[in-house]
């Protein structure tokens, strides 16, 4: 669940890009790789403004000549045991797939900030939630998953920096902040991290030389035969079965809740003045936020489908989170979907509209 504990540290007014970029200083990367796109090419922007001008920060900042290039820089620095980043939106990161797989092969931690775009192909730069699949269901070839953070807000832009290096460095395994255009570049109040407050662990597994004291590391994912290679799938998901217990989600007026909408990242901010408008008109609604949308709180989500009518998911693409949704309530209550594509964003009284219709439908077939 999500932590609201009050904040303390310096206030500025900030892009959510920048703020991502500033909390990933603070969090003492030893390097960043990236290459520009928009809606997020602010974030290397603002690192190679400011890194270079903060003469106690030793981090490498480097524009590669394209996003293989970076998330391949990004493999050869994690192996070596630097905290890394990159970050890209939604064609890069497509790009990106095959390094990701080979990171995520040889459980290697890293952190990936996706702004994503409205797709498919190179589509619109206008905010969108078409990357859900991609991000939660493995992206690239074979069996694994990244742990993937959803922020709804320029504050969670810098606070999931910090977090997602910890997830990563604890189960040595890539994290994906999943954004959109439009928490990249929007502006707000967020309290930034203090500098220095997220220690590094050690690597003991990283290839810095051999020592007297331990074997060769060896940091591969090419295990030819096919014994060996279950065994590293095995040992993956037994990974896997342990982040789910890393599960997080905020709650709205779900207490005495008859109808929940679901939303992710920005959709679910939309879904809250939703919320205030259909309790206005005396409709008992809540709404349910999943933080981490991998791994997705299926445990919850079926508790409360013993309490509502229905459930509505909200999302800026075709229909991708409501797949968990209905996998969650095992068919318990109806699961309704309601969307926008290529950059086009819901308003609350379009939400509210849908489900005022669902309830009325319902209620008349119940008569």
């Amino acid at each position: 669940m999500e932590n609201k504990e009050k904040k303390s540290g310096e206030a500025r007014l900030m892009k959510g890009n920048e703020a991502l970029a500033e909390a990933a200083i603070r969090a003492d990367i030893d390097a960043y790789f990236g290459y520009p796109i928009t809606p997020q090419s602010e974030v290397i922007e603002y690192l190679t403004r400011e890194v270079p001008i903060r003469k106690e920060i030793k981090t490498v900042v480097l524009q590669a000549e394209s996003e293989v290039a970076s998330i391949n820089m990004v493999y050869g620095a994690a192996g070596a045991g630097a905290r890394v980043m990159t970050s890209s939106s939604s064609p890069g990161i497509s790009l990106m797939q095959e390094g990701l797989s080979y990171i995520a092969s040889a459980q290697l931690p890293c952190l990936v900030a996706n702004v994503v775009r409205g797709g498919p192909g190179l589509g619109t730069i206008q905010p969108s939630q078409g990357d859900y699949f991609q991000a939660t269901k493995g992206g690239g070839h074979g069996d694994y998953h990244l742990i993937v953070l959803a922020p709804a807000s320029v504050q969670e832009m810098a606070d999931f920096v910090f977090d997602g290096f910890k997830l990563a460095e604890k189960y040595r395994n890539p994290v994906m902040i999943l954004s959109d255009g439009a928490l990249g570049q929007m502006m707000e109040k967020v309290i930034l991290p203090e500098e220095g407050s997220l220690p590094k662990t050690s690597a003991p597994w990283a290839t810095t030389g051999k020592t007297k004291n331990r074997e060769h590391n060896v940091i591969t994912s090419l295990f030819i035969q096919p014994e060996e290679m279950e065994q590293v799938n095995l040992r993956l998901q037994e990974k896997y079965e342990a982040i789910q217990s890393e599960v997080r989600y905020e709650e709205i007026q779900t207490e005495d809740a008859e109808i929940l909408l679901v939303a992710f990242g920005l959709s679910s901010r939309i879904c809250q003045k939703t919320v205030d408008l259909a309790r206005e008109k005396g409709i008992k609604v809540g709404l349910f936020r999943p933080i981490t949308v991998y791994p997705y709180p299926y445990a919850r989500l079926k508790e409360l489908s013993n309490q509502v009518e229905f459930m509505l998911t909200v999302e800026m693409n075709a229909g991708q989170m409501v797949e968990d949704v209905r996998l969650a309530v095992e068919g318990k209550v109806p699961v309704h979907f309601i969307g926008r594509m290529g950059g086009m964003i819901l308003s609350p009284e379009d939400i509210l509209h849908k489900l005022e219709s669902v309830h009325e439908s319902q209620n008349t077939v119940n008569v």
